[in-house]
């Protein structure tokens, strides 16, 4: 014990020998980051040079919800199953938790998320841990909580770490007075809901932490993400995912928002190419920190037309909900994203005929199979 005081005393004499910056120190130091928030004195690192070879190690939190299975099946099969872990508070469903790494995960727990960055070598988050729209009105501090506080964390550790971060934005960091058709990637942003507010902090946050600290932030303002794998998760944009349910299994549905109300949408495989596609985009080719995407508009009136094509006899009713209605009619109604498409050759796949035929081939044969049973 004495010999490691003696030589801890040494390292601390010659680390602080050169206090005007302009002698050479001896002793090598290994930058840790330069994370704003303090390190504690006792933290263990566990040193890992990666070749540019070599895969991310990534870690996914609030994998649970509509994209993060997705997400990370998508890049196990880029980057390998054990290179891609992902996390939630709830507890997976068994065909999700043997499908790869999955560790419990609480973004509000500061210490627990670094200690699970550190031990894993993480070297790019994808951060999914929110509430959304509706559900974030109706609870207000936990929205809060979960989506500010948690991103604050999430912030300090990528910078601490040196991690690629990736944060999703979305229509709602828009409000009334953004211009609507179509909505720019910069222009004037005053979202109504604690879901908005949250997402335009986690956008200007993002981007004081690259220009201040060297994170490398990136993050993609999606649009309404229509998905077979996934229940409607209390979002505004959920009727769009709902209606494929209701006409399958009772031929009748009934949309909460007004027949006319247009809204920027995209199929899920879209989303999650896009995702990988901007977290792969040479830092170089971005010119911006967060951009726009879109693939397609349309109205609930719209969809309900090209589903009916399939199955003529379904019944849409409209019965509008206020809270929901008053959401939709502040956000925009298109999405400009120019800039994705010149920067890194961002490109759509799926327009609302692919759309909704892709609906039908999964949630048709599910149906069948479990009526079958």
């Amino acid at each position: 014990m004495a010999i490691i005081k003696n030589v801890s005393r040494a390292v601390s004499q010659l680390l602080q020998s050169s206090g005007c910056g302009c002698g050479t120190s001896t002793v090598p130091v290994r930058c840790i980051g330069v994370s704003p928030r303090q390190v504690a004195s006792d933290a263990g690192f566990y040193s890992v040079t990666f070749a540019e070879a070599d895969h991310p190690r990534v870690l996914i939190t609030g994998g649970l919800g509509q994209l993060g299975v997705g997400l990370a099946k998508l890049l196990r099969k880029r980057f390998g199953k054990n290179n891609v872990i992902l996390s939630d508070i709830r507890k997976p469903a068994d065909n999700v938790f043997y499908s790869g790494p999955f560790i419990y995960a609480d973004i509000l727990d500061y210490k627990n998320l670094r200690e699970i960055v550190v031990n894993n070598r993480i070297t790019w988050m994808f951060h999914y841990s929110a509430l959304l729209s509706a559900v974030g009105e109706a609870n207000v501090p936990l929205a809060r909580a979960v989506n500010i506080t948690g991103l604050h964390n999430v912030l300090d550790i990528a910078a601490e770490h040196n991690l690629r971060l990736f944060v999703p934005s979305t229509i709602g960091a828009f409000g009334p007075t953004s211009p609507r058709n179509p909505t720019p990637d910069l222009c004037i942003q005053r979202p109504r809901t604690i879901y908005g507010v949250s997402k335009v902090h986690a956008e200007l946050m993002g981007e004081y932490y690259h220009y201040r600290y060297g994170l490398d932030f990136r993050c993609l303002r999606y649009p309404g993400i229509i998905s077979a794998d996934s229940q409607p998760g209390g979002g505004t944009t959920d009727y769009a995912v709902q209606i494929f349910h209701d006409a399958i299994k009772t031929g009748k549905f009934q949309c909460n928002l007004k027949p006319d109300t247009r809204l920027p949408m995209m199929y899920i495989d879209d989303c999650l190419k896009a995702t990988l596609e901007v977290m792969e985009a040479p830092a170089e080719a971005l010119s911006m920190r967060t951009y726009n995407i879109s693939a397609m508009s349309f109205t609930p009136k719209e969809l309900a037309q090209e589903v009916q094509k399939h199955i003529p006899e379904l019944e849409v009713t409209y019965n509008v909900d206020e809270v929901r209605q008053a959401i939709a009619d502040s956000w925009p109604m298109n999405f400009d994203d120019r800039n994705a498409r010149r920067d890194w050759s961002w490109k759509h796949d799926y327009d609302l005929p692919e759309l909704v035929t892709t609906m039908f081939s999964f949630l048709g044969s599910d149906s069948r199979i479990a009526q079958a049973n």
